[in-house]
């Protein structure tokens, strides 16, 4: 592979990465391992059915392959075909039954119920010698399947499981994002922007969804899409990505992030809005002029996207904490997410980000749309009308309908919001409050004032 097509993997460039595969030798591009990187780069920028097809030709040339099977599953997933996801974990576990990532995201499958069988056969996997992986897999999955079974003792204990070997391979202290937001908080001053004004590109095309996971925004994201202005890309690490070429500025070696993004000037911030429109090209297929980005992190990109795109619309998806909180314990981010691998982390990440929102309406009233979750689901319409009028574009009836939207999703929530809108989840943390404590204390005020 060469040194060029690394670094465009390496640096989530995926449209350049996919541009070198393709310009490469026939004989070279289908080597096993290229043709793997492909797979996976056209599922990023959302061309499921060529994944679809090179990973279906790639399990041909391997069919003992496990992972490529798993490949395929959530391939299949996210265009709703859930019966043929289905079966490529199925055939995932007959080559590997101790599989625990198989066994995941069957559990992820919202609509999936595992049998008896299933449940004799994971407590059998997790029994067996298996690597920490397959037990950390394992164990959010039979947390699942006890949670099907009304047994919350059971699947908390399991979820509990799992965080603790996720966390295991976390240094102490690094998944914590006061100091952070403290710096931030510091930073972004009314002043700030005002020394900015005129600053970025021109644009205002993107919609940010912002916000903790499992708060709703995989909701919002369907909401808009049923609009004919408006088009869902993914949730883009674009943002993530600028933010580490600038901290790779060899000129600003030792400052902090902060002062990284003081340093931007009018030209420097212009060129990273188109910068950051041209990347998101990538991921789009329609000349719709709006777009969605639902990166929840992003909310903590707020001040560089007012710097660089000072146009966009930003939407906070928020929910009740409580509910936020143990959804996200329940859920298995593998390495992706530290904060969310104990109660009191994830309590602790909400109370932040909720200071570092407020701390930004109050620097710029009004330029962040705070969507509520329970609002949205209790007073649908109105609800949707204020996100929509927000987001710059007339009411259309076809938002209403959102669940009928033929569209890829790529969370967590896909199978959901391919239905009418629901109650479904609202309480879903209660069964479990007798354990939730340390998730109480940790949002300390943010329990009680969460949607102020």
């Amino acid at each position: 592979m060469s040194p060029e097509l690394k670094a465009a993997i390496a640096g989530g460039r995926a449209g350049q990465a996919l541009a070198l595969i393709h310009s490469l030798p026939a004989a070279e591009r289908e080597r096993f391992d290229i043709a793997a990187h492909e797979a996976d780069i056209l599922g990023r920028l959302g061309r499921h059915d060529e994944e679809i097809a090179l990973l279906d030709r790639l399990i041909v040339r391997e069919p003992g392959n496990a992972s490529l099977r798993l490949g395929l599953m959530n391939a299949l997933k996210t265009v709703g075909r859930t019966a043929d996801a289905i079966a490529s974990a199925r055939a995932a576990l007959a080559i590997n039954p101790g599989y625990g990532k198989a066994w995941w995201l069957l559990a992820d499958l919202k609509t999936f119920a595992f049998s008896d069988y299933d449940l004799a056969a994971m407590q059998a996997a997790l029994g067996r010698q298996s690597t920490a992986a397959d037990r950390h897999n394992l164990h959010f999955a039979l947390g699942r399947a006890f949670e099907q079974r009304g047994d919350a003792a059971s699947a908390f204990a399991h979820y509990a499981e799992g965080n603790a070997l996720a966390a295991a391979g976390v240094p102490a202290g690094t998944a914590s994002i006061a100091a952070r937001t403290d710096a931030a908080i510091a930073a972004l001053t009314p002043a700030f922007f005002a020394e900015r004004q005129g600053f970025g590109y021109d644009s205002d095309a993107p919609i940010f969804i912002v916000g903790l996971h499992r708060s709703g925004s995989t909701l919002i994201e369907q909401i808009l899409a049923a609009h004919p202005e408006i088009e869902a890309t993914s949730e883009l690490t674009i943002l993530d990505q600028l933010m580490r070429e600038i901290a790779f500025d060899a000129s600003l070696a030792g400052a902090t992030p902060m002062e990284r993004l003081a340093s931007i000037d009018a030209d420097r911030a212009r060129s990273l809005g188109q910068e950051y429109l041209d990347r998101a090209a990538d991921y789009r297929t329609t000349r719709k002029a709006r777009f969605t980005d639902k990166m929840p992190a992003n909310w903590a990109h707020v001040g560089l996207i007012q710097l660089i795109l000072p146009n966009a619309i930003i939407i906070d998806a928020r929910r009740h904490p409580m509910a936020t909180g143990f959804s996200n314990f329940r859920q298995n981010y593998g390495a992706g997410a530290a904060w969310s691998f104990s109660l009191d982390g994830i309590g602790h990440y909400y109370a932040d980000y909720l200071r570092f929102m407020r701390h930004f309406d109050r620097v710029l009233p009004g330029k962040v749309h705070h969507a509520i979750n329970e609002r949205l689901i209790e007073d649908f319409e109105p609800e949707v009308r204020r996100l929509l009028d927000h987001a710059g574009v007339a009411f259309d009836p076809a938002t209403l309908e959102f669940h009928r939207t033929a569209r890829t999703v790529r969370s967590a929530s896909a199978e959901q919001v391919r239905r009418p809108v629901n109650r479904d989840g609202v309480d879903q943390w209660r069964a479990f409050e007798p354990w939730l404590q340390p998730l109480k204390d940790a949002l300390g005020p943010a329990l009680e004032d969460w949607q102020e």
